[in-house]
């Protein structure tokens, strides 16, 4: 909030602090921005795909380099490119103070919205209004969405996302994290997650073909899942700009295997509670998507957080990276 209110000017460059943009990625951005398109929506907010880099290569940092390189970026594209919905990862996003005061986070369109002539008052607009959520950044962009009828651009620049010090069970927990902040906003498309993965749709697939041709199941899965990470590696390239390295060809393989593999015993396990733990705080998230602090352990917090033990200090700043 200090920075915001201290910014001289309009367009606001939302940054985490361990994301590292390539130079020009501003100057695109702004572009992209500001030039007008062929669509009759005008553009309220650019933002990058997260692309991340190891600086400690512990397990859960393999295992989340695996995911944000291949099936998040690849769903997150695919998304942003249909775009029937707003769909905004805040590591790297730009947009302009002067819209975004004009929202509330209530996701009414503003012709259909009795305060959009400005009868809230300041603390419930803008970005004030959305500390309430813990994923204010999709929040916002939501917001600028629905509320003021505009649209977003995927700028051609990725954000590059040091992941930091991260152990399987940090690996593990954020995901669970963000699957319950997901399903309390977009419960459809989180329930329909399972069988965007390819071991669910391994499975049926397969099982659909025996049945229906009869070719049988170790003939298919080998195929199926090489057409996969063929697929994936080729996302992987597309952002890098190279192919993926020799030197950790087979770590990032076997990370992406495991990644493949936890998709869905972490989807289950986030779908039995909606507490979540951010900065050392427990937090229960709201049917609305907003977060209330929680003294609690949850239905299942008790007996897995002693099988798996939460540390959710795995970033590191900038300036202590090698």
């Amino acid at each position: 909030m200090r920075a915001y209110r201290m910014a001289s000017n309009d367009i606001l460059w939302v940054l985490d602090s361990n994301v590292l943009p390539e130079p020009g990625t501003l100057a695109r951005s702004v572009d992209a921005l500001t030039h007008s398109t062929h669509s009759t929506r005008r553009i309220a907010l650019v933002h990058h795909v997260p692309f991340a880099i190891i600086n400690k290569p512990r397990l859960g940092s393999r295992i989340e380099e695996a995911f944000l390189n291949t099936n998040h970026a690849r769903m997150y594209i695919a998304i942003n490119t249909v775009a029937i919905d707003s769909c905004v990862v805040g590591k790297s996003n730009l947009y302009r103070r002067s819209e975004l005061e004009l929202v509330d986070g209530s996701m009414i369109p503003r012709t259909h919205n009795p305060n959009s002539e400005g009868n809230l008052p300041p603390s419930k607009r803008g970005l004030p209004a959305f500390g309430r959520f813990l994923a204010e950044d999709n929040m916002i962009a939501k917001a600028l969405w629905h509320e003021l009828g505009m649209r977003h651009e995927l700028s051609c620049d990725v954000a590059s996302n040091v992941i930091g010090n991260m152990s399987f069970s940090d690996y593990v927990w954020r995901r669970v994290r963000w699957i319950r902040v997901r399903k309390r906003m977009t419960l459809a498309a989180t329930l329909l997650e399972p069988f965007t993965e390819s071991v669910m749709v391994g499975i049926l697939t397969s099982w659909s073909i025996q049945r229906l041709l009869g070719i049988a199941s170790w003939i298919f899965l080998p195929l199926h899942f090489i057409i996969w990470i063929l697929v994936d590696l080729d996302v992987y390239a597309s952002l890098a700009g190279h192919p993926l390295p020799d030197n950790i060809r087979w770590t990032f393989i076997a990370s992406w295997m495991a990644r493949e593999l936890l998709a869905f015993p972490i989807w289950l396990l986030a779908m039995i509670d909606d507490e979540v733990e951010w900065r050392g705080q427990k937090y229960k998230v709201l049917p609305n998507g907003e977060v209330a602090k929680s003294d609690s352990q949850g239905r299942a917090g008790n007996w897995i957080s002693r099988l798996v033990r939460k540390n959710t200090n795995h970033y590191e700043r900038l300036e202590n990276l090698g």
